[in-house]
């Protein structure tokens, strides 16, 4: 009699699950790690929208943001290159969320 092994932790497999289901592109690696590397309070009035060859746009909530993001670009690219090596993107694009 074979002894029954303890159940996985679904979590485990669904996490599993997403990373072969993810689209591998660099606007998904990126949006993937964006909170993790600009924390909360950006990522809450901005994300990652889309991309065109190196470039990463990001859409912002405000003027401000796409003006004070763009101060920061150096620093956000390094912390992108940190996480995701040579899927970062080359250069940040901001501009305002459309309406």
């Amino acid at each position: 009699m074979s002894r029954r092994r303890a159940p996985r932790p679904a979590s485990d497999a669904l996490r599993a699950a997403l990373r072969r289901a993810a689209p591998k592109t660099r606007l998904a690696a990126v949006q993937g790690v964006w909170g993790d590397v600009v924390g909360q309070r950006i990522a809450a009035v901005a994300q990652p929208v889309s991309e065109r060859g190196e470039t990463v746009t990001i859409a912002c909530d405000d003027p401000v943001w796409v003006e004070e993001l763009d101060l920061m670009q150096e620093r956000l690219l390094s912390g992108l290159r940190e996480r995701l090596g040579e899927d970062a993107p080359g250069t940040l694009r901001f501009r305002l969320k459309d309406p």
